[in-house]
């Protein structure tokens, strides 16, 4: 992450914690000048988190949305790397996967590249990725692109997964909670989810630490249908002994 791209992950940190800032305080707390801060709000206003006010910045951020994929790709960048890695180290050669959209679904997309294996992508940004890879058998399930996600949602990515049969789905998501389930933001999203939950024979869930305190809008599924969960060593131990507890596997890295 370039030292730009830090000072705008601390900008939308100190917004989801307060709502509103000032250029006076984010230029003491980044330790930096406020004609920088100032251009960062700027881009930052761009992507739709935040709006400029005389001074400093309001959130644009509501509750119940998900925060614009370049904010989040941001967000535990380094924890979802290792995430992904973890997770793909547990995927044999020769698998189908089908795997699912957003940030850490792109930190898998590149490393499935280096293996040998057929992968239902389930966003724009992963199949540009494994487009190239070699040893990669690429099926592409069709679907209408979300906007500012480029994941795969509609009744045609429902129903092209559907017809399928494999061996493994890397799903990910808004929120995790070891009683209420998995959740995400969107209802298109969560069904093209279910759906390739259901055509795999097993389920990974990739998922940040940051997620175990998120309860999203439409339900995804029971953690009871998961299979394993990889996470980073962040995440809450009661959370974490609940799963164990269910029968879930759980790598935390």
């Amino acid at each position: 992450m370039s030292v730009a791209e830090d000072r705008h992950a601390e900008i939308v940190r100190a917004l989801k914690a307060s709502e509103s800032v000032t250029v006076a305080e984010l230029a003491r707390a980044l330790q930096t000048s406020e004609v920088t801060v100032r251009r960062d709000l700027a881009e930052l206003e761009q992507t739709g988190v935040l709006r400029r006010v005389r001074g400093g910045a309001v959130s644009t951020m509501l509750r119940g949305e998900e925060m614009p994929f370049a904010m989040r790709e941001m967000e535990q960048s380094a924890a979802k790397a290792r995430i992904a890695a973890a997770a793909v180290g547990l995927i044999a050669e020769g698998e189908s996967v089908v795997l699912d959209s957003g940030t850490t679904g792109l930190a898998a997309a590149h490393e499935l590249c280096a293996r040998r294996v057929t992968v239902v992508p389930l966003a724009v940004n992963s199949m540009v990725v494994l487009a190239s890879a070699p040893s990669v058998t690429l099926l592409l399930p069709g679907g209408t692109v979300r906007k500012g996600e480029s994941s795969l949602v509609g009744p045609m990515a429902e129903q092209n997964i559907s017809m399928l049969r494999l061996d493994t789905m890397l799903m990910t998501c808004c929120g995790l909670s070891p009683r209420g389930g998995i959740t995400a933001h969107d209802l298109q999203d969560a069904a093209v989810k279910r759906a390739a939950a259901a055509a795999s024979a097993r389920t990974i869930a990739m998922i940040d630490s940051s997620k175990f305190a998120r309860t999203a809008l439409a339900v995804v599924c029971a953690t009871a249908e998961i299979d394993v969960v990889v996470t980073d060593v962040d995440a809450p131990e009661d959370a974490v002994a609940t799963l164990r507890a269910d029968g879930i596997e759980v790598h935390c890295v």
